[in-house]
């Protein structure tokens, strides 16, 4: 392995902690041997194109320093192949770092952990979703989580984790059950009334809300979570227990594990680690160890 190693950094995550946390991940690095070069492009299809260019040039590792949609950029330059990638957490809601056991807006302690495991060829292999062309860690939402997440982005204000509070709010006045058609490995088809899909290879979207709390990175399964048509009052009562997964006791929630799923339903946009991946019908799979990480 090389020793010159890539961070890949957000300045503006979780309100401009990014750049500041990629200095103590930098000095970690270095202070284990590594040279490190820093990666900052003007836009995302910018980054994204540098960090391709990292990878194809042989770098050691990619470091992606920000927040989940960081972590997203990522993992589209390193999926399939075998540059490992780690995290450093200091987004808003950083799910693809708590699923896998990193420390979370602790930017010291996660370089510290990095740098150990690239200095013991510590590393791991897990499945990732794909969709559309698109490589996702966590979690594929669509339905009721994907509408707040439409309206919260054409918000101009308020800004930060409120503007989609309100959202909820505003969304949950409006919306109604949705028909879903959903075919679990090419042949195994649900018809049903549904307030949201979740397709889950990690636990968690949103900052901890573990939708699909049964989810394993290394299984080669989706966790697909159907909320079922129900009240708003319903909803009300039942979404709080997302944030420990008991809401999958409820009546109205079911789960099923497949390796490929369609979704098929009208007016719903698919959103996977929190970027919009566009309009269903879409057709996700899980794919075995596609990605290399660093991490406990």
């Amino acid at each position: 392995m090389t020793s010159e190693i890539t961070l890949f950094v957000n300045p503006t995550a979780g309100r401009g902690r990014g750049a500041h946390a990629a200095q103590p991940a930098a000095f970690a690095l270095r202070d284990r041997g590594f040279s490190v070069r820093t990666v900052i492009g003007e836009d995302a299809p910018d980054a994204l194109r540098r960090a391709r260019e990292a990878v194809e040039g042989g770098t050691g590792a990619l470091i992606a320093v920000g927040g989940d949609g960081m972590a997203s950029l990522a993992l589209q330059a390193v999926a399939g192949t075998r540059t490992p990638l780690g995290l450093i957490a200091v987004g808003t809601g950083n799910d693809f770092a708590r699923a896998l056991g990193l420390p979370v807006r602790e930017p010291a302690a996660a370089g510290r952990i990095v740098a150990e495991a690239l200095k013991g060829a510590r590393t791991r292999d897990i499945d990732l979703g794909r969709a559309g062309g698109t490589w996702f860690g966590t979690v594929l939402a669509s339905g009721f989580d994907s509408r707040v997440n439409d309206r919260g982005n054409r918000m101009r204000w308020p800004t930060g984790r409120f503007k989609y509070d309100l959202a909820m709010i505003a969304e949950l006045a409006a919306f109604k059950p949705v028909p879903y058609r959903i075919t679990l490995d090419g042949g195994d088809v649900h018809e049903t009334e549904a307030t949201l899909v979740a397709v889950g290879n990690g636990s968690s979207y949103g900052g901890g809300m573990r939708i699909c709390a049964g989810a394993d990175l290394v299984d080669g399964l989706f966790d697909i979570t159907v909320v079922g048509a129900c009240s708003r009052t319903t909803l009300l009562k039942v979404f709080p227990r997302v944030y420990k997964g008991t809401h999958l006791d409820h009546p109205a929630v079911t789960v099923h594990r497949a390796t490929t799923v369609e979704l098929a339903a009208p007016g719903i946009t698919g959103y996977a680690d929190g970027e919009p991946l566009g309009a269903l019908p879409l057709t996700a799979e899980c794919v075995p160890g596609a990605v290399r990480v660093l991490a406990p």
